[in-house]
């Protein structure tokens, strides 16, 4: 008997996954798909409101005052994160300098969508 490694069993049901769904894909289909993927709404930047702005604020001015670490969430054509402590912060430029390590990291206030600081 031949073992089929994509078959799984649920109850009754056997059920082979995508397995069977690639007999059905045209190429225009598999198109469309990417091109649905590339217009994602998931990649786009997230609006801040009031309230956010004002928790980043918080969570940013708890971590100079404490000199703790801090996980810094930013927006630079995708969702990245940074932790690390900060260094100092420039409010004319609207800069902020994280020290990750041996390197620091500049980062304008415009990319930050998410801050929480680590005890």
């Amino acid at each position: 008997m031949k073992i089929n490694k994509q078959l799984t069993l649920n109850g009754q049901i056997k059920d082979r996954g995508g397995i069977k769904w690639t007999a059905m894909m045209l190429p225009e289909h598999v198109q469309m798909l990417r091109d649905w993927q590339k217009e994602d709404p998931f990649n786009k930047k997230p609006d801040l409101d009031a309230f956010d702005l004002e928790a980043i604020y918080e969570e940013i001015h708890l971590a100079v005052v404490r000199q703790c670490a801090i996980e810094i969430r930013l927006w630079r054509s995708q969702s990245q994160v940074f932790t690390g402590t900060i260094a100092a912060i420039d409010l004319n430029a609207k800069f902020l300098f994280l020290d990750i390590g041996l390197q620091s990291e500049k980062i304008s206030f415009a990319e930050i969508i998410g801050a929480k600081t680590i005890e």
